[in-house]
């Protein structure tokens, strides 16, 4: 299934994407797709539903209707960071020992074609295609055998950056990856039973039609099952959590030189299955 959410910033109602295409409304059965929806088994009542005369009776959402983030605000959105190979060589960092763990303000969380805010004073603000992994119910202290069962889905995200706030100064990373409008998520959360092979993805990211980003999933240095499970021994994650995985090589802070975001740029990524966004960078007004 796709999960997605649909309608203005703040009053978004839950819907799901067909495979046709359509889009339909489905709050008239469920509330949003938050953190008590996974934990009361809110996708499998979906998918009993889904075929059922009374689902065929959901109004359709227009194909113009804003996308908002596929997922209520969670109670976290943990990043890992320099997890693919060729992108801690681009930022001539080591390749880590174990995952590099940070988080991301969940209020940095918006639709995925909603504007990217360039912040107040940034001059690198900076770009990151990324596979995240939505959390479907209570993990603490999982191996990494079973880590898989505590999986709900995947979502494309853009793990925006401010690489002067994040490394220079205190060098705090959620400084610089907090900010407004920093997490777009979306289109659609898309169910882990329609992804064959989340290790073997595309993933690609284009700033005003050039290719910058173009990998795959399999460049991954600590794969899902071990991100999961290491980041359960040191929290615990609730139902809708979100996991966002690293980012291959291509961002900005790895040209010579450096290239940033600047009013004006659009910004269009994309992963086999997930889907794609747009976001169009405007100033800090």
């Amino acid at each position: 299934m796709k999960l997605i959410r649909f309608g203005e910033a703040g009053k978004e109602k839950p819907g799901l994407e067909l495979e046709n295409g359509k889009r339909i409304d489905v709050s008239e059965f469920i509330k949003d797709y938050d953190e008590t929806f996974f934990q009361y088994g809110g996708l499998n009542d979906l998918k009993m539903r889904l075929n059922t005369s009374e689902f065929n009776e959901c109004p359709e959402v227009s194909a113009d209707m804003r996308l908002g983030p596929p997922l209520a605000r969670p109670s976290k959105l943990v990043c890992v960071g320099l997890n693919y190979a060729s992108h801690a060589a681009e930022t001539g960092m080591e390749v880590p020992a174990e995952p590099v763990l940070f988080f991301k303000a969940t209020s940095s969380i918006v639709g995925p074609n909603d504007d990217v805010i360039i912040p107040l004073n940034s001059k690198k603000t900076d770009w990151e295609v990324e596979l995240a992994v939505v959390i479907e119910k209570k993990a603490s202290y999982i191996s990494k055998e079973e880590a898989m069962d505590y999986v709900a889905g995947y979502v494309l995200h853009n793990d925006y950056s401010e690489r002067a706030f994040q490394l220079e100064g205190t060098g705090q990373w959620v400084k610089g990856k907090s900010c407004d409008t920093f997490a777009p998520l979306g289109p659609c959360m898309v169910t882990k039973d329609e992804i064959q092979n989340p290790h073997d993805l595309k993933l690609w990211l284009k700033v005003n039609g050039e290719l910058l980003q173009n990998s795959n999933t399999s460049d991954f240095i600590f794969d899902i099952p071990h991100v999961v499970s290491y980041i359960s021994q040191y929290m615990t994650l609730l139902p809708g959590d979100v996991i966002s995985t690293g980012t291959p090589f291509g961002v900005g802070m790895g040209f010579n030189p450096p290239r940033y975001l600047k009013a004006g740029d659009v910004v269009e990524l994309g992963i086999e299955g997930l889907g794609t966004s747009k976001q169009h960078a405007i100033a800090y007004s």
